[in-house]
């Protein structure tokens, strides 16, 4: 069974372990925004209450998996997914990645960036 954000919780974390189940699998359903941080990365902590806002606004139409790539294995995903720097925020649609971004952006460009690569 895929999980899924309970209720008004559509910003969780996600590892290596669950990536494919709690984004892939999710993003059949909807579109999820990926955001693969750290804590060091002082941009990372910028966009993260931006993106909460943003997914906020979609009520539970876009969710949020965050990526901490400095814990357990974590890395690996930002391997698969060539990040090259943090924070790199993906927006997955149907399996696939649709678009991403790197750095912190303001509000204005991150609701652009979901209405042009999300579908919702």
């Amino acid at each position: 069974m895929t999980r899924q954000p309970p209720g008004d919780n559509w910003i969780y974390d996600v590892n290596v372990g669950d990536f494919d189940e709690r984004v892939l699998t999710v993003s059949q359903r909807h579109p999820v925004l990926v955001d693969f941080w750290a804590e060091w990365c002082a941009p990372c902590l910028v966009i993260a209450p931006v993106l909460a806002q943003v997914v906020g606004e979609y009520a539970g139409a876009l969710v949020l998996a965050r990526v901490e790539v400095d814990v357990g294995e974590n890395m690996k995903l930002a391997g698969r997914y060539r990040v090259r720097g943090f924070p790199t925020v993906m927006l997955f649609r149907y399996g696939e990645e649709q678009g991403h971004f790197t750095g912190a952006l303001p509000l204005s460009r991150v609701r652009d960036f979901v209405k042009q690569h999300g579908g919702v």
